[in-house]
């Protein structure tokens, strides 16, 4: 009979602990690409929606919407907006649904005054903030931008503080 020959139990036990090693170094760094890629896109998407604000200003008198499904249906809201005419943001975005790892949320300011050529819901300021879903997790950093057009963050992932009547904080940490 021939003998066979194999792996010998510590030629196994080396395969393993270098496998182990190299999971231990790679692990880390995709769990930090996965932040910065939630982080990114929801900076993404804060622009989005401060671009929508922005035209969706000029279409109605020069005030914003307090009401992002508005946004999504400018029709529904805006008394002479053409029938065909574009949405100013995507519906995904203006329902506030949980995307890439963090809850948004709206808030308007100051009412705008009572117009029937402008929309019910217009406001003169907004905030959008965006907080991660599980700190430290889907993301480190809390986001918020504003009519101004500024887009701030907290370093700890809590919501940028506002200003009276709408808007961040006039000494919010600007993203730069």
């Amino acid at each position: 009979m021939r003998r066979q020959r194999g792996f010998t139990l510590i030629e196994l036990l080396i395969v393993v602990a270098v496998i182990a090693i190299i999971a231990a170094i790679a692990i880390p760094a995709l769990l930090h690409s996965r932040l910065s890629a939630n982080e990114s896109a929801t900076v993404g998407d804060i622009r989005t929606v401060l671009s929508a604000q922005a035209a969706y200003h000029s279409a109605n008198g020069g005030f914003y919407e307090g009401n992002l499904t508005c946004l999504a249906d400018p029709q529904s809201c805006l008394p002479s907006y053409p029938p065909n005419g574009p949405a100013f943001l995507d519906s995904n975005l203006a329902a506030l649904n949980p995307k890439s790892g963090y809850n948004r949320s709206f808030s308007g300011g100051t009412a705008a005054p009572a117009n029937p050529a402008i929309s019910g819901t217009s406001v003169t300021a907004f905030k959008y903030d965006a907080v991660p879903t599980v700190s430290g997790q889907t993301g480190t950093r809390g986001f918020a931008g504003d009519h101004s057009g500024r887009i701030c963050h907290t370093r700890d992932g809590s919501l940028v503080p506002a200003q009276a009547g709408g808007g961040l904080a006039r000494d919010c940490e600007v993203l730069r």
